[in-house]
């Protein structure tokens, strides 16, 4: 069935990201109206204002979704998630290489049934919806009907997807693996037939180095050459041994992120999940090319992997692009709001604060503007798709007692669900308008 985007009204206490704050209590980095009303016509915003100022604009008969409790926010982005890993989430007890063997391997090799990556693309999206996820970076299978597969449920729920097939032709089991070029064949093919389509963006997905030739590469190099505007995602520096791999497979690189570079899969659409273990060298390269570093605290926490160290990445005289992701499956929850709240701890560990409002601006504007999408998603604002979330503050009597405390003030509020709250504070997500969760 065909998505058909909503037209409809959203009442509540609106808040918008407007760039980058510089610190806590940074009140001009975002707009935030007590009594809002968010105007929607066929799937984009018309109308943000006083909900006493548009009220009586409205049509007669419009629908008005009242949250007078509760914040509305432009819908999540995730930076980095992995489809095919729903049922790898909280598999025990290893680090990177062999979690990838004793898990995610075998687990991946079921996507060659188009049935079942199908049946779990109903569940991903449904999943995201949950936690107030309303777009996506992805990672398919090494098959391309799993990509298939997931782009086809995207399109028809009206979700804006960035996603590719996983290429891998080395150091997977052969029911795992393809060639440089089926690779390239079967990429090629699918943004042929889904990047631009509707909502839908391709990403070229190399694995990581690893598990890519280096005539693999080449092969990503040339699509991304041949088709430009689209995205390029691939891991980068998550585990000290993963790095020592690398060094071996390719003794000519002078360094991890050297050897993608030598492949021209750098730029302003590139993606790297992790950047942890980054010389400096490597983040003055990331700087110069206007490439993205992923921020996954959830499964470097898990997976035993280090620290992330935004401090180093966002250095005033080169900064690095920063996303957030959930990572799953080695993160360990769909939610953003638990992925912000575990990325303050480990910024602790790393002597560095981060105010609940960088981390707001990131899971919203700036994650779009990691993808260069911000006239797209990412805000409150006319001409963007509407694509919200409702949160609830008080979703738990733990939150609401704290929330007691807090009088309004809308900082803390936000600190408040980042630190306690989950998908129970997702009170309902809305793509292009249309309510697609609804918590109560």
């Amino acid at each position: 069935m065909a998505f058909t985007p909503g037209t409809t009204a959203l009442r509540g206490r609106l808040l918008t990201f407007l760039r980058a704050p510089q610190g806590p209590g940074d009140r001009d980095s975002y707009h935030h109206i007590a009594d809002g009303l968010v105007v929607v016509t066929a799937g984009r915003i018309t109308a943000v204002g006083e909900a006493a100022d548009l009220l009586p604009t409205l049509p007669a008969g419009m629908a008005v979704d009242h949250y007078p409790d509760s914040l509305i926010l432009p819908g999540f982005i995730d930076t980095h998630i992995h489809f095919p890993q729903t049922q790898v989430i909280a598999s025990y007890g290893a680090q990177l290489m062999e979690w990838l063997e004793k898990y995610t391997f075998i687990e991946e090799q079921r996507y060659a049934d188009h049935a079942h990556a199908s049946r779990n693309a109903r569940f991903f999206l449904d999943e995201l919806a949950r936690n107030g996820t309303t777009s996506a970076v992805v990672y398919g299978s090494v098959h391309p009907g799993s990509v298939k597969a997931l782009f086809t449920e995207a399109e028809a729920r009206g979700v804006g997807l960035v996603a590719g097939k996983v290429m891998m032709d080395r150091h997977a089991p052969t029911a795992l693996t393809d060639t440089a070029q089926t690779s390239y064949d079967h990429s090629k093919a699918l943004i042929g037939a889904w990047h631009g389509v509707g909502r839908q963006r391709y990403a070229v997905t190399p694995r990581f180095a690893i598990t890519s030739t280096p005539e693999q590469l080449e092969a990503a190099g040339a699509l991304l050459r041949e088709h430009p505007g689209v995205y390029m995602q691939t891991h980068l520096s998550e585990n000290h041994e993963e790095i020592r791999q690398v060094a071996r497979l390719y003794p000519e690189a002078a360094d991890y992120l050297d050897v993608y570079d030598r492949y021209g899969l750098l730029g302003d659409c590139s993606l790297f999940g992790h950047c942890i273990h980054l010389s400096e060298r490597e983040m003055a390269r990331m700087h110069e090319t206007a490439s993205v570093a992923v921020f996954c605290p959830t499964s470097n926490l898990f997976i035993g992997s280090g620290l992330f160290d935004r401090a180093a990445l966002e250095n005033p005289v080169r900064p690095v692009r920063l996303g957030l992701a959930t990572d799953v499956g080695g993160g360990t929850s769909y939610s953003l709001l638990r992925t912000a709240g575990e990325g303050y701890k480990v910024l602790q560990l790393r002597g560095q604060s981060w105010p609940a409002l960088a981390a707001f601006d990131l899971m919203t504007r700036g994650n779009a503007a990691a993808l260069g999408l911000t006239e797209e998603i990412g805000q409150i604002a006319p001409g963007r798709y509407a694509d919200l979330v409702v949160l609830d503050p008080s979703a738990t009597p733990a939150m609401a007692h704290r929330r007691e405390a807090i009088q309004g003030d809308v900082e803390e509020e936000l600190f408040l669900l980042m630190t306690l709250g989950d998908d129970r504070a997702v009170q309902a997500t809305y793509i292009q308008g249309r309510r697609v969760h609804d918590r109560d």
